[in-house]
């Protein structure tokens, strides 16, 4: 199990807190906002949206909540706010590349906000360039398919131009190339399964491994930086052992 399908499950698994703590309809709400300027406000037209409007309803994210948010995205809400989505390229103690995504309607705020967190953990911003070559991206999918087994995922994934499929704790995880994601999505969602993550994400091409200790202190660092309300998405090349990982499922 790589990486970042570990990271995923502690994730996952960290989900519930999230939604106590009323992050879950913010990031959602950005989200479907950045779908909608990006592609259209029609989900029917517009696969990015639509997925992400399924993910807010699966959250009980309200109707009107969800309406407003494509509104914001289409330029059509009267509130002023205008959403535009940044990757930051960082490093966090050790060494460890950081590729972070944001969406934000104050780029100020959320520059200060990334450089406290990574200034206080001995890491810092990087100019552009310094990081994004370490990193490829790719189309990935995670989702929960009950009476669905392995091969009926993995038949589905390779028809769709899927490059790999993973299952873990009954959850599956599917990567495939960029230009697959529409294909993957429709094949999915035309097989009624609804993704708890389907996104284009940065993949490292070469990974590095800490001790437990020190794979742990950046892990918090990436923790603190997903808690910030502009945060949707952050990667990095840290390769975490299952030793790192049982004591962080442990906490």
């Amino acid at each position: 199990m790589s990486g970042h399908s570990k990271w995923s499950t502690i994730k996952r698994k960290k989900g519930a807190a999230d939604a106590k703590r009323g992050q879950v309809f913010t990031r959602l709400a950005r989200e479907i906002a950045m779908a909608a300027r990006e592609g259209g406000g029609d989900p029917g037209m517009n696969v990015r949206l639509r997925l992400a409007i399924d993910k807010a309803k699966s959250s009980n994210m309200p109707k009107d909540s969800i309406e407003r948010a494509i509104s914001r995205g289409t330029g059509e809400s009267k509130d002023g706010e205008t959403f535009e989505q940044i990757t930051y390229e960082c490093y966090a103690q050790h060494g460890v590349a950081l590729m972070i995504e944001t969406v934000t309607e104050n780029r100020n705020r959320t520059v200060a906000e990334l450089r406290h967190v990574l200034t206080r953990a001995g890491g810092g911003l990087g100019e552009t360039g310094s990081v994004a070559w370490q990193f490829s991206r790719e189309a990935y999918f995670s989702f929960e398919a009950p009476g669905k087994t392995f091969d009926d995922i993995f038949e589905l994934a390779v028809e769709n131009g899927g490059d790999d499929v993973e299952e873990e704790e009954g959850v599956f995880d599917i990567s495939a190339p960029v230009e697959s994601f529409k294909m993957m999505s429709d094949a999915l969602l035309s097989a009624g399964i609804i993704p708890e993550e389907a996104e284009i994400r940065m993949v490292p091409q070469q990974e590095i491994e800490l001790d437990v200790d020190a794979t742990l202190q950046v892990m918090r660092t990436i923790e603190s930086l997903e808690d910030l309300d502009d945060v949707h998405n952050v990667f990095s090349n840290l390769r975490i052992s299952e030793e790192a990982m049982a004591t962080l499922e442990s906490e």
